[in-house]
């Protein structure tokens, strides 16, 4: 199959706004580096295209219509859809960033410049089977969406069981006791080792947690990981299994989201973390916490960004039960989490498929003819 530099197939422009623009009410999607999509009240492009973060979390994303975008924020399109549908050109990207992604973790590239996307080099079947490999991939990611809706339903139940159980948190229609974490838990934060020290991350074997990992979800494994020595010779703490992490700062929604480690692990020093004890059942912890998303955001202080802090998650107050209620709870979710848990090794293979075809269509394997 043919290559051909990507520069020669496509118009590239970036956006003009900053982050801070846009407003959640707004009518128009607002791309920016964050895998989530904003929103902002005015637009000023409508196309059909492929968009690519330029720093950050080094994402791409497709659309078609009226949106805008942010300075570092890449828009592509196509400058003739019979020659390279948009749809496939994206499928490209997303092979093509991820391979960036890993070089910005490696430290080779710290965002992604103009020339890196034009003088990559496409495989370029003809129009008809660009249309076929679409037609494939598309059918792949709808298996992806449906297994991701059928484990959204399943957390949306946990919160039922937990409304049922003790009530809105925030309103507190139980007349729980309230206390602040502070009180209750050691609450610590984690730092991130030099990155111009090779010896703190190369072949490190830590699990190194980032806040755009945090993502309501239990941490299994991390995509970074350092050394014995980097965790000596940085503000980074090797936290246990069980601990709560609360995203303090962050790009998009990711201000407030929490996880708990399903391993020993380190974090950066925008994740508030808080360690496990025996009075108080961590699932029940977690889950209350998850429920105060929007409330823990709008705690944030400062700028046009606001931040989280440690100060303000140990004053952040929840409702406390009596432990044998929480550990009733958390033993209804487990069965609730076997099957969510059956649902994500589902939803793991479905994407290594969907990878995995990919891979086979931009290498010519797809299809026999």
């Amino acid at each position: 199959m043919r290559k051909v530099s990507l520069g020669s197939l496509v118009n590239i422009r970036t956006g003009k706004l900053d982050a801070n623009a846009s407003n959640p009410e707004g009518k128009y999607p607002f791309f920016t580096c964050s895998r989530e999509t904003l929103k902002i009240d005015t637009y000023s492009y409508d196309c059909e295209c492929v968009l690519v973060a330029g720093n950050g979390d080094l994402n791409v994303k497709y659309y078609n219509g009226k949106f805008d975008a942010y300075q570092r924020t890449y828009i592509i399109e196509s400058i003739d859809k019979n020659i390279l549908n948009v749809k496939y050109l994206y499928y490209f990207m997303q092979l093509y960033v991820s391979k960036l992604r890993q070089m910005s973790i490696g430290g080779v590239i710290k965002y992604i410049k103009l020339n890196y996307l034009t003088d990559a080099k496409i495989p370029l079947p003809n129009i008809e089977k660009q249309n076929k490999i679409v037609k494939v991939l598309e059918k792949a990611q709808e298996l992806i969406d449906k297994r991701k809706a059928q484990i959204e339903a399943l957390d949306q139940l946990t919160q039922s069981v937990f409304l049922e159980m003790f009530g809105d948190p925030k309103t507190n229609p139980k007349n729980w006791d309230v206390i602040p974490l502070g009180e209750l838990f050691e609450i610590k934060t984690g730092g991130t080792p030099s990155r111009e020290n090779k010896n703190y991350w190369q072949n490190g074997k830590i699990p190194w947690v980032k806040t755009t990992e945090i993502k309501e979800n239990t941490i299994l494994v991390t995509e970074e990981y350092i050394t014995e020595e980097g965790l000596r010779n940085s503000n980074a703490v090797l936290l246990p299994k069980n601990t709560i992490l609360i995203a303090m700062y962050g790009q998009g929604k990711t201000r407030g989201r929490t996880a708990k480690l399903g391993i020993e692990a380190t974090t950066n020093q925008a994740c508030a973390a808080i360690l496990p004890c025996k009075e108080h059942n961590p699932d029940f912890i977690w889950r209350q916490l998850m429920m105060q998303y929007q409330t823990l955001r709008d705690l944030g202080r400062g700028g046009n960004q606001p931040n989280l802090n440690l100060t303000l998650i140990k004053q952040f107050k929840i409702i406390v039960p009596p432990l044998s209620q929480q550990n009733t709870f958390a033993k209804i979710i487990q069965k609730i989490e076997f099957q969510k848990d059956l649902l994500q090794k589902s939803l793991v293979e479905l994407e290594n498929n969907f990878n995995s075809l990919m891979q086979r269509a931009f290498k010519g394997e797809l299809f026999n003819d």
